[in-house]
């Protein structure tokens, strides 16, 4: 991440760029020590990142000895369901953030330079970015509870006004601005992926339920 760090800030920029007239807007660093400090956190949001399939696999690796050993051959599907859907929210965040700051922008009187803190700019991109990424992972996270048999899939499914609601709750509070559109793009591809869980809990219970019946004992 320290040695990416010249890429990163430029990629962490480009909302910013693309959104609004950056000869009206500039991005300030109001100490001596913020633009070191600025660089450890882009730094370790970096290594976050690039370093998410690996977490993911430890993740897996901590629940691993309460499964059967069928139900740990998962562990491959797991890590590699787990993190192109942490990049992917990861990516949609970072594909909408434009919309979002030219929203808020938009709020700047005519005539007057918006100097903004780039710590408080980068802290709000990196926050929007990693909720995205953790939001993508909740139907995986659904998935091994029903693997790990502490919730089934018509439970899921019986629930799935509440949790549509949720979602769309916390695409709200996720998302910076009022536009509908940032609200959408986050909420209904973590429906979808919802949904998509339900339907994979309930392929598996039926799969249980089948080999309880073959093998009662």
């Amino acid at each position: 991440g320290w040695l990416l760090y010249p890429w990163a800030f430029r990629i962490l920029q480009q909302p910013l760029e693309a959104a609004v007239d950056t000869t009206k807007l500039a991005l300030n660093f109001p100490s001596v020590a913020a633009s070191l400090d600025m660089q450890i956190k882009v730094s370790l949001f970096g290594g976050v990142v690039l370093a998410s399939p690996w977490w993911l696999f430890q993740l897996w690796r901590f629940i691993n000895p309460g499964l059967k050993k069928r139900e740990r051959r998962w562990a491959l599907a797991f890590v590699g369901a787990a993190a192109p859907l942490f990049f992917a929210g990861v990516g949609l965040a970072w594909a909408i953030m434009p919309i979002a700051v030219r929203v808020l922008i938009g709020f700047t009187p005519e005539g007057v330079l918006n100097i903004i803190d780039a710590a408080a700019y980068l802290g709000f991109v990196m926050r929007l970015m990693l909720a995205f990424g953790l939001a993508f992972l909740a139907p995986v996270v659904m998935v091994v509870l029903n693997l790990l048999g502490i919730v089934r899939g018509k439970q899921l499914l019986s629930v799935w006004r509440g949790a549509v609601l949720v979602i769309f709750v916390f695409a709200a509070a996720a998302t910076p601005t009022s536009d509908v559109v940032s609200l959408m793009a986050l909420a209904l591809p973590i429906c979808a992926l919802y949904f998509a869980a339900v339907g994979i809990a309930l392929i598996n219970d039926r799969r249980v339920d089948k080999r309880k019946a073959e093998n009662p004992l």
